[in-house]
Protein backbone atom coordinates (compact mmCIF):
# COMPACT_ATOMS: atom_id res chain seq x y z
CA UNK A 1 0.00 0.00 0.00
CA UNK A 2 1.03 3.49 -0.65
CA UNK A 3 3.17 5.10 2.01
CA UNK A 4 1.35 8.58 3.60
CA UNK A 5 2.52 11.19 1.00
CA UNK A 6 4.91 13.61 2.45
CA UNK A 7 5.89 11.38 5.11
CA UNK A 8 9.62 12.02 6.34
CA UNK A 9 12.05 8.90 5.62
CA UNK A 10 9.93 7.00 3.64
CA UNK A 11 9.38 6.36 0.38
CA UNK A 12 6.24 6.00 -1.60
CA UNK A 13 5.26 2.31 -3.21
CA UNK A 14 2.38 0.52 -5.09
CA UNK A 15 1.93 -3.08 -4.74
CA UNK A 16 0.08 -2.74 -8.65
CA UNK A 17 2.97 -3.73 -10.40
CA UNK A 18 4.69 -6.04 -8.15
CA UNK A 19 1.46 -8.22 -7.68
CA UNK A 20 0.68 -9.26 -11.54
CA UNK A 21 4.65 -9.40 -11.79
CA UNK A 22 4.69 -12.32 -9.52
CA UNK A 23 1.33 -13.96 -11.02
CA UNK A 24 3.52 -14.05 -14.02
CA UNK A 25 6.81 -14.98 -12.52
CA UNK A 26 4.99 -18.05 -10.90
CA UNK A 27 2.55 -19.06 -14.16
CA UNK A 28 6.27 -19.29 -16.06
CA UNK A 29 8.19 -21.03 -13.34
CA UNK A 30 5.05 -23.49 -13.33
CA UNK A 31 4.83 -23.62 -17.48
CA UNK A 32 8.41 -24.59 -16.82
CA UNK A 33 8.08 -27.47 -14.34
CA UNK A 34 4.96 -28.74 -16.74
CA UNK A 35 7.19 -29.25 -19.58
CA UNK A 36 10.13 -30.26 -18.42
CA UNK A 37 7.76 -33.12 -17.10
CA UNK A 38 6.30 -34.00 -19.85
CA UNK A 39 9.12 -34.32 -21.84
CA UNK A 40 10.69 -36.26 -19.36
CA UNK A 41 7.53 -38.48 -19.62
CA UNK A 42 7.58 -38.63 -23.25
CA UNK A 43 11.85 -39.23 -23.23
CA UNK A 44 10.71 -42.66 -20.78
CA UNK A 45 7.85 -43.48 -23.15
CA UNK A 46 10.16 -43.17 -26.33
CA UNK A 47 12.47 -45.15 -24.86
CA UNK A 48 10.05 -47.85 -23.67
CA UNK A 49 9.05 -48.21 -27.57
CA UNK A 50 12.32 -47.96 -28.68
CA UNK A 51 12.92 -50.99 -26.29
CA UNK A 52 10.34 -52.78 -27.30
CA UNK A 53 11.38 -52.04 -31.19
CA UNK A 54 14.79 -53.61 -30.42
CA UNK A 55 13.48 -56.55 -28.89
CA UNK A 56 10.62 -57.47 -31.51
CA UNK A 57 13.88 -56.97 -34.39
CA UNK A 58 16.00 -59.37 -32.24
CA UNK A 59 13.47 -62.19 -31.49
CA UNK A 60 12.20 -61.99 -35.40
CA UNK A 61 15.92 -62.71 -36.88
CA UNK A 62 16.72 -65.22 -33.62
CA UNK A 63 15.18 -68.71 -35.38
CA UNK A 64 16.03 -67.02 -39.07
CA UNK A 65 19.78 -66.73 -37.81
CA UNK A 66 19.54 -70.08 -36.18
CA UNK A 67 18.88 -71.83 -39.08
CA UNK A 68 21.32 -69.69 -41.73
CA UNK A 69 24.80 -70.54 -42.79
CA UNK A 70 28.12 -68.40 -41.38
CA UNK A 71 27.82 -66.56 -44.61
CA UNK A 72 23.90 -66.05 -45.18
CA UNK A 73 24.21 -64.64 -41.14
CA UNK A 74 26.20 -62.04 -42.27
CA UNK A 75 24.27 -60.92 -44.97
CA UNK A 76 20.92 -61.31 -43.64
CA UNK A 77 22.57 -58.82 -40.55
CA UNK A 78 23.37 -56.87 -43.10
CA UNK A 79 19.65 -56.66 -44.70
CA UNK A 80 18.26 -56.61 -41.63
CA UNK A 81 20.21 -53.68 -40.58
CA UNK A 82 19.44 -51.74 -43.75
CA UNK A 83 15.60 -52.30 -43.33
CA UNK A 84 15.14 -51.79 -39.59
CA UNK A 85 17.49 -48.81 -39.60
CA UNK A 86 19.35 -50.61 -36.14
CA UNK A 87 22.61 -51.88 -35.52
CA UNK A 88 22.67 -55.62 -35.39
CA UNK A 89 25.41 -57.93 -33.66
CA UNK A 90 25.90 -61.82 -33.91
CA UNK A 91 27.58 -62.52 -30.15
CA UNK A 92 28.85 -65.83 -29.41
CA UNK A 93 28.93 -67.25 -25.77
CA UNK A 94 31.50 -64.94 -24.16
CA UNK A 95 29.89 -62.03 -25.60
CA UNK A 96 32.48 -61.57 -28.42
CA UNK A 97 31.64 -60.12 -31.26
CA UNK A 98 31.00 -62.83 -34.42
CA UNK A 99 29.49 -60.89 -37.30
CA UNK A 100 28.27 -57.37 -37.04
CA UNK A 101 28.16 -53.87 -37.78
CA UNK A 102 31.43 -52.41 -38.84
CA UNK A 103 30.98 -49.30 -36.43
CA UNK A 104 31.78 -51.06 -32.99
CA UNK A 105 30.89 -49.57 -29.64
CA UNK A 106 33.75 -49.15 -26.99
CA UNK A 107 34.72 -51.26 -24.05
CA UNK A 108 31.77 -49.88 -22.41
CA UNK A 109 29.26 -50.53 -24.99
CA UNK A 110 30.57 -54.18 -25.69
CA UNK A 111 30.49 -55.12 -22.29
CA UNK A 112 26.46 -53.62 -22.34
CA UNK A 113 25.75 -55.98 -25.04
CA UNK A 114 26.72 -58.88 -23.42
CA UNK A 115 24.04 -58.24 -20.35
CA UNK A 116 21.06 -58.26 -20.16
CA UNK A 117 18.16 -55.78 -22.35
CA UNK A 118 18.39 -51.75 -22.23
CA UNK A 119 20.31 -48.76 -22.72
CA UNK A 120 24.09 -48.16 -23.75
CA UNK A 121 25.94 -44.56 -24.61
CA UNK A 122 28.03 -45.23 -27.53
CA UNK A 123 30.09 -42.18 -29.28
CA UNK A 124 27.38 -42.22 -31.80
CA UNK A 125 24.81 -41.78 -28.96
CA UNK A 126 22.09 -43.56 -26.96
CA UNK A 127 20.75 -46.83 -27.50
CA UNK A 128 18.21 -48.99 -26.48
CA UNK A 129 19.45 -53.14 -26.95
CA UNK A 130 17.90 -55.67 -26.69
CA UNK A 131 19.15 -59.43 -27.14
CA UNK A 132 18.16 -63.08 -28.07
CA UNK A 133 19.51 -66.69 -28.46
CA UNK A 134 20.03 -68.70 -31.37
CA UNK A 135 21.52 -71.68 -29.84
CA UNK A 136 23.84 -72.32 -26.80
CA UNK A 137 27.22 -70.78 -28.60
CA UNK A 138 25.37 -67.70 -30.06
CA UNK A 139 22.90 -64.65 -29.76
CA UNK A 140 21.76 -61.47 -31.72
CA UNK A 141 21.49 -57.90 -30.37
CA UNK A 142 20.26 -55.35 -31.97
CA UNK A 143 20.77 -51.72 -30.74
CA UNK A 144 18.06 -48.92 -31.88
CA UNK A 145 19.04 -45.42 -31.93
CA UNK A 146 17.05 -43.41 -29.17
CA UNK A 147 15.96 -39.86 -30.16
CA UNK A 148 17.21 -36.79 -27.84
CA UNK A 149 15.02 -34.79 -27.77
CA UNK A 150 12.08 -37.15 -28.33
CA UNK A 151 9.77 -36.64 -31.62
CA UNK A 152 6.88 -35.06 -29.92
CA UNK A 153 8.78 -32.75 -27.20
CA UNK A 154 9.36 -29.68 -29.70
CA UNK A 155 5.43 -29.84 -30.20
CA UNK A 156 5.01 -30.10 -26.56
CA UNK A 157 6.94 -27.15 -25.77
CA UNK A 158 5.04 -25.45 -28.52
CA UNK A 159 1.77 -26.10 -27.32
CA UNK A 160 2.32 -25.49 -23.36
CA UNK A 161 4.29 -22.41 -24.04
CA UNK A 162 1.19 -20.88 -26.06
CA UNK A 163 -1.15 -21.94 -23.12
CA UNK A 164 0.72 -20.82 -20.43
CA UNK A 165 0.68 -17.69 -22.07
CA UNK A 166 -2.79 -17.43 -22.62
CA UNK A 167 -3.16 -18.37 -19.12
CA UNK A 168 -0.71 -15.93 -16.98
CA UNK A 169 -1.62 -13.53 -19.39
CA UNK A 170 -5.62 -13.69 -18.19
CA UNK A 171 -3.87 -14.07 -14.60
CA UNK A 172 -2.10 -10.74 -15.16
CA UNK A 173 -5.05 -9.34 -16.66
CA UNK A 174 -7.30 -10.56 -14.00
CA UNK A 175 -4.45 -9.73 -10.82
CA UNK A 176 -4.06 -6.18 -12.60
CA UNK A 177 -7.80 -5.44 -12.54
CA UNK A 178 -8.52 -6.38 -8.82
CA UNK A 179 -5.53 -4.69 -7.62
CA UNK A 180 -6.55 -1.49 -9.46
CA UNK A 181 -9.89 -2.03 -7.85
CA UNK A 182 -8.26 -2.17 -4.53
CA UNK A 183 -5.77 0.74 -4.84
CA UNK A 184 -8.72 2.63 -6.26
CA UNK A 185 -10.78 1.80 -2.76
CA UNK A 186 -7.53 2.58 -1.34
CA UNK A 187 -6.99 6.01 -2.88
CA UNK A 188 -10.48 6.84 -2.41
CA UNK A 189 -10.37 6.01 1.52
CA UNK A 190 -7.04 8.08 1.60
CA UNK A 191 -8.79 10.98 0.03
CA UNK A 192 -11.83 10.81 2.25
CA UNK A 193 -9.82 10.87 5.58
CA UNK A 194 -7.23 13.21 4.19
CA UNK A 195 -10.39 16.20 3.42
CA UNK A 196 -11.12 15.01 7.36
CA UNK A 197 -7.48 16.20 8.73
CA UNK A 198 -7.63 19.39 6.43
CA UNK A 199 -7.66 22.92 8.28
CA UNK A 200 -11.43 23.82 8.69
CA UNK A 201 -13.05 20.65 8.59
CA UNK A 202 -15.08 19.36 11.17
CA UNK A 203 -13.16 17.48 14.77
CA UNK A 204 -14.35 14.19 13.57
CA UNK A 205 -15.43 14.19 10.24
CA UNK A 206 -18.03 11.48 8.07
CA UNK A 207 -18.39 7.90 7.94
CA UNK A 208 -16.39 6.47 4.02
CA UNK A 209 -18.79 4.68 1.95
CA UNK A 210 -17.94 1.25 2.13
CA UNK A 211 -17.18 0.39 -2.12
CA UNK A 212 -16.30 -3.88 -1.58
CA UNK A 213 -16.22 -6.51 0.85
CA UNK A 214 -12.39 -7.00 0.76
CA UNK A 215 -9.77 -6.32 3.17
CA UNK A 216 -10.35 -2.36 2.58
CA UNK A 217 -13.84 -2.32 3.08
CA UNK A 218 -13.55 -4.58 6.09
CA UNK A 219 -10.86 -1.13 6.74
CA UNK A 220 -13.23 0.99 6.09
CA UNK A 221 -15.95 -0.38 7.87
CA UNK A 222 -13.40 -0.19 10.84
CA UNK A 223 -12.45 3.45 10.71
CA UNK A 224 -16.29 3.99 10.34
CA UNK A 225 -17.04 3.08 13.61
CA UNK A 226 -14.15 4.82 15.33
CA UNK A 227 -15.88 7.56 13.20
CA UNK A 228 -18.79 6.84 14.75
CA UNK A 229 -17.44 6.72 18.18
CA UNK A 230 -16.17 10.07 17.66
CA UNK A 231 -19.60 11.47 16.83
CA UNK A 232 -20.95 10.22 20.08
CA UNK A 233 -18.07 11.58 22.03
CA UNK A 234 -18.32 14.99 20.08
CA UNK A 235 -22.24 15.19 20.43
CA UNK A 236 -21.78 14.35 24.12
CA UNK A 237 -18.71 16.77 24.58
CA UNK A 238 -20.81 19.46 23.11
CA UNK A 239 -23.76 18.95 25.14
CA UNK A 240 -21.55 19.04 28.07
CA UNK A 241 -19.80 22.03 26.66
CA UNK A 242 -23.10 23.67 26.40
CA UNK A 243 -24.14 23.41 29.78
CA UNK A 244 -21.17 24.66 31.18
CA UNK A 245 -21.63 27.72 29.31
CA UNK A 246 -24.82 28.04 30.43
CA UNK A 247 -23.95 27.72 34.07
CA UNK A 248 -21.26 30.01 33.58
CA UNK A 249 -23.24 32.49 32.27
CA UNK A 250 -25.81 32.26 34.95
CA UNK A 251 -23.09 32.05 37.28
CA UNK A 252 -21.37 35.42 35.96
CA UNK A 253 -25.22 36.88 35.69
CA UNK A 254 -26.21 36.22 39.12
CA UNK A 255 -22.19 37.84 40.63
CA UNK A 256 -23.16 40.80 38.35
CA UNK A 257 -26.58 41.33 39.59
CA UNK A 258 -25.58 40.44 43.48
CA UNK A 259 -22.51 43.15 42.90
CA UNK A 260 -25.03 45.75 42.09
CA UNK A 261 -27.25 44.80 44.57
CA UNK A 262 -24.63 45.07 47.48
CA UNK A 263 -23.29 47.88 45.99
CA UNK A 264 -26.31 49.96 46.61
CA UNK A 265 -26.96 49.78 50.36
CA UNK A 266 -22.55 50.04 50.46
CA UNK A 267 -22.66 53.20 48.63
CA UNK A 268 -25.01 54.52 51.80
CA UNK A 269 -23.15 53.21 54.59
CA UNK A 270 -19.93 55.14 52.48
CA UNK A 271 -21.95 58.02 52.30
CA UNK A 272 -23.29 58.47 55.88
CA UNK A 273 -19.62 57.90 56.88
CA UNK A 274 -18.21 60.40 55.24
CA UNK A 275 -21.09 62.92 56.40
CA UNK A 276 -20.63 61.75 60.19
CA UNK A 277 -16.45 62.03 59.91
CA UNK A 278 -17.67 65.48 58.49
CA UNK A 279 -18.95 66.35 61.70
CA UNK A 280 -22.04 67.92 59.86
CA UNK A 281 -24.39 67.31 62.99
CA UNK A 282 -22.08 67.98 65.88
CA UNK A 283 -18.76 67.04 67.22
CA UNK A 284 -17.67 63.11 67.70
CA UNK A 285 -15.13 61.46 69.88
CA UNK A 286 -12.08 60.11 69.37
CA UNK A 287 -13.49 56.83 69.68
CA UNK A 288 -16.11 57.31 67.83
CA UNK A 289 -14.12 58.93 64.68
CA UNK A 290 -11.48 55.75 65.19
CA UNK A 291 -14.87 53.26 64.52
CA UNK A 292 -16.22 55.64 61.89
CA UNK A 293 -12.53 55.23 59.96
CA UNK A 294 -13.07 51.68 60.52
CA UNK A 295 -15.89 51.17 58.71
CA UNK A 296 -15.28 53.17 55.75
CA UNK A 297 -11.67 51.53 55.38
CA UNK A 298 -13.90 48.10 55.44
CA UNK A 299 -16.42 49.77 52.90
CA UNK A 300 -13.83 50.99 50.44
CA UNK A 301 -12.25 47.35 50.51
CA UNK A 302 -15.38 45.66 50.33
CA UNK A 303 -16.25 47.97 47.29
CA UNK A 304 -13.04 46.83 45.68
CA UNK A 305 -13.88 43.58 46.10
CA UNK A 306 -17.39 43.66 44.14
CA UNK A 307 -15.59 45.93 41.24
CA UNK A 308 -13.46 43.08 40.61
CA UNK A 309 -16.02 40.37 40.44
CA UNK A 310 -18.20 42.96 38.11
CA UNK A 311 -14.85 43.17 36.34
CA UNK A 312 -14.32 39.25 35.68
CA UNK A 313 -17.86 38.80 35.22
CA UNK A 314 -17.92 41.30 32.07
CA UNK A 315 -14.55 39.83 30.86
CA UNK A 316 -15.81 36.45 31.00
CA UNK A 317 -19.20 37.29 29.20
CA UNK A 318 -17.47 39.21 26.69
CA UNK A 319 -18.90 42.64 27.37
CA UNK A 320 -16.26 44.31 28.60
CA UNK A 321 -14.56 46.44 25.76
CA UNK A 322 -11.81 49.11 25.15
CA UNK A 323 -11.28 52.64 24.34
CA UNK A 324 -8.19 53.16 23.65
CA UNK A 325 -6.56 56.44 22.55
CA UNK A 326 -3.38 57.67 23.07
CA UNK A 327 -2.32 58.28 26.69
CA UNK A 328 0.61 59.54 29.00
CA UNK A 329 1.27 56.46 30.90
CA UNK A 330 4.03 58.13 33.73
CA UNK A 331 0.95 60.42 34.57
CA UNK A 332 -1.06 57.96 35.41
CA UNK A 333 1.48 56.03 37.06
CA UNK A 334 2.05 59.40 39.09
CA UNK A 335 -1.74 59.49 40.40
CA UNK A 336 -1.51 55.63 41.50
CA UNK A 337 1.66 55.94 43.13
CA UNK A 338 0.15 59.49 45.34
CA UNK A 339 -3.02 56.84 46.29
CA UNK A 340 -1.02 53.60 47.42
CA UNK A 341 2.04 56.50 49.27
CA UNK A 342 0.17 56.52 52.42
CA UNK A 343 -0.43 52.85 52.88
CA UNK A 344 3.19 52.21 51.76
CA UNK A 345 4.96 54.76 54.21
CA UNK A 346 2.33 53.82 56.78
CA UNK A 347 4.04 50.16 56.44
CA UNK A 348 7.75 51.68 56.21
CA UNK A 349 7.88 50.67 52.81
CA UNK A 350 9.83 53.34 50.50
CA UNK A 351 7.59 53.51 47.24
CA UNK A 352 9.41 55.59 44.23
CA UNK A 353 8.28 56.13 40.78
CA UNK A 354 11.07 56.81 37.70
CA UNK A 355 11.10 56.83 33.85
CA UNK A 356 9.84 59.55 31.87
CA UNK A 357 6.66 60.27 30.16
CA UNK A 358 5.62 57.87 27.62
CA UNK A 359 3.10 57.66 25.54
CA UNK A 360 0.72 54.38 25.07
CA UNK A 361 -2.31 53.17 22.61
CA UNK A 362 -4.59 52.51 25.63
CA UNK A 363 -7.55 52.72 27.81
CA UNK A 364 -6.36 54.98 30.61
CA UNK A 365 -9.27 53.78 32.68
CA UNK A 366 -7.78 50.08 32.45
CA UNK A 367 -4.45 51.19 32.34
CA UNK A 368 -4.81 52.70 36.00
CA UNK A 369 -6.72 49.39 36.92
CA UNK A 370 -3.61 47.63 35.75
CA UNK A 371 -1.01 49.51 37.68
CA UNK A 372 -2.97 49.63 40.78
CA UNK A 373 -3.53 45.67 40.63
CA UNK A 374 -0.33 45.22 40.16
CA UNK A 375 1.48 48.15 42.64
CA UNK A 376 -1.23 47.49 45.74
CA UNK A 377 0.40 43.67 45.50
CA UNK A 378 3.72 44.66 45.69
CA UNK A 379 3.22 47.20 48.68
CA UNK A 380 0.58 44.34 50.05
CA UNK A 381 3.09 41.48 50.51
CA UNK A 382 6.06 44.10 50.78
CA UNK A 383 6.95 44.22 54.56
CA UNK A 384 10.28 46.35 54.57
CA UNK A 385 12.65 47.56 51.93
CA UNK A 386 11.30 49.39 48.24
CA UNK A 387 9.01 49.01 45.74
CA UNK A 388 9.70 50.48 42.88
CA UNK A 389 7.73 51.65 39.33
CA UNK A 390 9.54 52.20 36.42
CA UNK A 391 8.03 53.57 33.17
CA UNK A 392 10.24 53.97 30.06
CA UNK A 393 9.32 53.65 26.06
CA UNK A 394 10.51 51.52 23.41
CA UNK A 395 10.74 51.89 19.84
CA UNK A 396 6.85 49.86 19.58
CA UNK A 397 6.15 49.37 23.57
CA UNK A 398 5.74 51.03 26.63
CA UNK A 399 7.85 49.25 29.23
CA UNK A 400 6.05 49.10 32.75
CA UNK A 401 8.54 47.25 35.65
CA UNK A 402 7.44 47.33 39.34
CA UNK A 403 10.54 45.95 40.88
CA UNK A 404 10.13 45.02 44.95
CA UNK A 405 11.88 43.63 47.73
CA UNK A 406 8.96 41.26 49.29
CA UNK A 407 8.95 37.85 50.22
CA UNK A 408 9.09 36.09 46.27
CA UNK A 409 7.41 32.77 45.66
CA UNK A 410 9.32 29.52 45.04
CA UNK A 411 8.73 28.31 41.21
CA UNK A 412 6.45 25.42 41.97
CA UNK A 413 3.46 28.13 42.35
CA UNK A 414 4.05 30.62 39.98
CA UNK A 415 2.22 29.21 37.24
CA UNK A 416 -0.97 29.61 39.51
CA UNK A 417 -0.63 33.63 40.12
CA UNK A 418 -2.80 34.27 37.29
CA UNK A 419 -5.52 32.20 37.81
CA UNK A 420 -8.72 32.96 38.93
CA UNK A 421 -9.01 32.64 42.63
CA UNK A 422 -6.25 31.30 43.35
CA UNK A 423 -3.85 33.15 46.11
CA UNK A 424 -0.28 31.66 47.28
CA UNK A 425 2.06 33.24 49.85
CA UNK A 426 1.53 34.40 53.58
CA UNK A 427 -2.16 33.24 54.76
CA UNK A 428 -2.59 35.72 57.10
CA UNK A 429 -2.10 38.22 53.58
CA UNK A 430 -4.00 36.11 51.80
CA UNK A 431 -7.05 36.48 53.63
CA UNK A 432 -7.43 39.91 52.80
CA UNK A 433 -8.36 39.24 48.49
CA UNK A 434 -9.94 37.57 46.27
CA UNK A 435 -7.66 36.33 44.05
CA UNK A 436 -8.70 38.16 41.15
CA UNK A 437 -6.41 41.10 41.06
CA UNK A 438 -3.95 39.80 38.80
CA UNK A 439 -6.00 37.34 36.45
CA UNK A 440 -7.95 40.59 35.65
CA UNK A 441 -4.62 42.22 34.92
CA UNK A 442 -3.39 39.74 32.63
CA UNK A 443 -6.54 39.51 30.93
CA UNK A 444 -6.75 43.27 30.31
CA UNK A 445 -2.94 43.63 29.49
CA UNK A 446 -3.70 41.18 26.49
CA UNK A 447 -7.22 42.84 24.99
CA UNK A 448 -4.61 45.61 24.99
CA UNK A 449 -2.66 43.64 22.65
CA UNK A 450 0.27 43.18 25.67
CA UNK A 451 2.14 40.64 27.30
CA UNK A 452 3.40 40.77 30.80
CA UNK A 453 6.57 39.02 31.94
CA UNK A 454 7.61 38.30 35.46
CA UNK A 455 10.85 36.82 37.28
CA UNK A 456 11.02 35.62 41.37
CA UNK A 457 13.93 34.57 43.48
CA UNK A 458 12.61 33.76 47.32
CA UNK A 459 13.79 35.73 49.51
CA UNK A 460 15.07 38.65 47.48
CA UNK A 461 11.92 40.31 45.49
CA UNK A 462 9.74 40.24 42.09
CA UNK A 463 10.47 42.04 38.94
CA UNK A 464 6.93 42.30 37.14
CA UNK A 465 6.98 43.65 33.74
CA UNK A 466 4.51 44.45 31.51
CA UNK A 467 4.45 45.92 27.75
CA UNK A 468 1.69 48.36 26.14
CA UNK A 469 1.74 49.11 22.16
CA UNK A 470 2.23 52.61 21.29
CA UNK A 471 0.55 52.64 18.79
CA UNK A 472 -2.80 51.07 17.49
CA UNK A 473 -2.41 47.40 16.25
CA UNK A 474 -5.12 46.09 13.73
CA UNK A 475 -4.73 42.41 14.80
CA UNK A 476 -7.73 40.97 16.95
CA UNK A 477 -6.92 41.07 20.41
CA UNK A 478 -4.78 37.55 21.34
CA UNK A 479 -6.21 35.55 23.77
CA UNK A 480 -5.91 35.79 27.49
CA UNK A 481 -1.79 34.72 28.07
CA UNK A 482 -1.17 32.17 31.00
CA UNK A 483 1.69 31.97 33.75
CA UNK A 484 3.15 29.26 31.35
CA UNK A 485 3.62 31.85 28.63
CA UNK A 486 6.40 33.28 30.69
CA UNK A 487 4.17 35.15 33.06
CA UNK A 488 4.74 33.40 36.13
CA UNK A 489 4.65 35.33 39.01
CA UNK A 490 6.15 35.23 42.60
CA UNK A 491 3.42 37.92 43.96
CA UNK A 492 1.63 36.23 47.38
CA UNK A 493 -2.11 37.05 46.32
CA UNK A 494 -3.73 39.60 44.68
CA UNK A 495 -6.11 42.34 46.47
Amino acid sequence: MAAGPGAPGERASSFVTPAPLIVICVGILAALAVTAMGVLELQRESDYQLGLRAQAISESLAPRLASATAAGRSEMLRAAQSRHAARLWLLAADGSVIAGNDLLPDADAARALQGANGALDAPSGTYLYARSVINPDASVAVAVAAARPPPAAQTLVFSVAALAALLVGMAGLVALAVLRDVRADVEYTRRRVGDMSRAGSGPTGQTVPVRSVDQVGLLTSAFNALVERFLTADDAYRLDLAQALTSDRQRAAFLAALSHELRTPLNAILGFTDVLLAEVDGPLSAEAQENLLIVRNSGHHLRALIDDILDLSALESGELSLAPREVDVFAIAEEVVKELAVTAKAKGVELTLDGEPTTAWVDPKRVRQILSNVLSNAVKFTNEGSVTLDIFGEPSWARICVTDTGPGIATEHQSAIFDDYKQVGDRRMRGFGTGLGLAITRRLVAMHRGSIELESSVGVGSSFTIFLPTAALDAAPAEAQTADDGASDDWAGET
